[in-house]
């Protein structure tokens, strides 16, 4: 059998499989799942472009992870080939971890933890299915391996990942605002002293990086709609998990049933199978048939969720007056189910947390908002606090 097949990338173009292990990871149910995993939530409601998977998102960090070794193997940074493939399992199943429509439901379908130690978990099982093969993209991933720039390309501030999110989120919302220049930004990555820098020359790349994160998270990711649409989809879960406690709730899907029953057990390999078994298949066919529940919360908030029926949000920079949430509860004392509140935040860039460092051609290593001209750029490193309400529609 051809196990060196290749993908057409609407991004990339052609993205090929670099070796048999990494074929048969991919062609393994476990990762063949995350076709049917949203990589972006419900923005769908928002951007209809955002239609594209978590199994696409994974393929391309891959085909940028070796652009980055092929690159860093140029500057006479020595790189086994055991080595790079590691480095290419361990990004290819860093978001294998996932449940349904990504981080919406990252803490509503299970509890106590989060998907990137559910990745390892998936990880772990996979190793054992693989003999053993899987161990030191396991030590990359879990940032253990000696040489730490590995873990670094995984995650950190300037990681595979993130370059891929954005130019793929990017394309396929139409919001221009988020486009960067990958290439530009991975021909410019070192290593010294085991820590990845960015060479002086690639710091303007990077200023349009952050910026550009900043731009998608306040119109894409955390836009106002999708935040309602997010906000929903919890809410329905909250209920289904109070209805199941009481034996008034069913579901067509054993999987969704056996985790909506135990929302707060441990997570033990049984738990694993069955989280692996469901995607955004089963929680759309269970709202649908929740449509007909006899609990008219539950019905009444999957038909506003179907329909796309949001009740209207309110965004503040202040916290709101708790005089006025009273008065929107006793207002809508027959629809409380539409009235939650919550506050969003984001911080484009940390400069305290894993800095991106740029080297200059004197050798001198200086942290990004330190050495940037870019006036805006210090302001980016302080987070953003918003403060949202939500209530029914008149």
């Amino acid at each position: 059998m051809n196990k060196f097949k290749i993908f057409n990338d609407p991004i990339y173009g052609f993205i090929h499989i670099p070796s048999e292990l990494i074929f048969d990871i991919i062609e393994h149910p476990y990762f063949q799942r995350l076709r049917r995993i949203s990589q972006m939530g419900l923005s769908y409601y928002v951007y209809p472009g955002a239609h594209h998977t978590r199994f696409e998102h994974a393929l391309g960090a891959m085909h940028l992870m070796e652009k980055v070794v092929e690159v860093l193997r140029r500057k006479k940074i020595d790189i086994s080939k055991t080595e790079e493939e590691a480095l290419l399992v361990a990004i290819l199943l860093h978001d294998i971890g996932h449940g349904p429509f990504s981080h919406t439901l990252e803490h509503s379908i299970v509890s106590d933890i989060r998907h990137e130690e559910i990745s390892l978990r998936f990880m772990q099982e996979l190793n054992t299915l693989f003999d053993g093969k899987l161990n030191l993209a396991i030590e990359m991933f879990k940032g253990e391996y000696p040489r730490k720039f590995f873990s670094l390309l995984i995650s950190s501030q300037l990681d595979i990942d993130r370059l891929d999110y954005l130019k793929r989120d990017s394309f396929y919302t139409g919001v221009t605002e988020g486009n960067i220049n990958v290439d530009r930004i991975i021909s410019m990555l070192n290593v010294v002293d085991d820590r990845i820098v960015v060479e002086a020359k690639g710091i303007y790349s990077i200023e349009k990086f952050i910026v550009a994160r900043r731009l998608m998270y306040w119109m894409v990711y955390l836009h106002k709609t999708g935040l309602v649409a997010d906000h929903l989809l919890v809410k329905i879960f909250e209920r289904a998990q109070a209805l199941f406690r009481h034996n008034e709730l069913e579901c067509s899907s054993p999987g969704l049933t056996y985790l909506l029953t135990r929302p707060h057990a441990s997570f033990t390999h049984e738990t694993l199978v069955q989280f692996a078994t469901i995607d955004d298949v089963d929680v759309i066919m269970a709202i649908k048939e929740w449509t007909k529940s006899e609990d008219h919360v539950l019905a009444t908030l999957c038909k506003a969720l179907l329909g796309r029926k949001f009740p209207k949000i309110r965004i503040s920079n202040e916290p709101f007056d708790q005089a006025y949430l009273n008065e929107l509860k006793a207002k809508y004392s027959d629809a409380q189910q539409f009235i939650f509140q919550g506050e969003i935040t984001h911080r484009a860039y940390n400069a305290k947390k894993q800095p991106i460092e740029i080297l200059y051609k004197n050798g001198m290593i200086k942290e990004l908002s330190s050495s940037s001209e870019h006036l805006n750029l210090l302001t980016l490193t302080q987070p953003v606090v918003k403060y949202f309400v939500t209530s029914p529609k008149e």
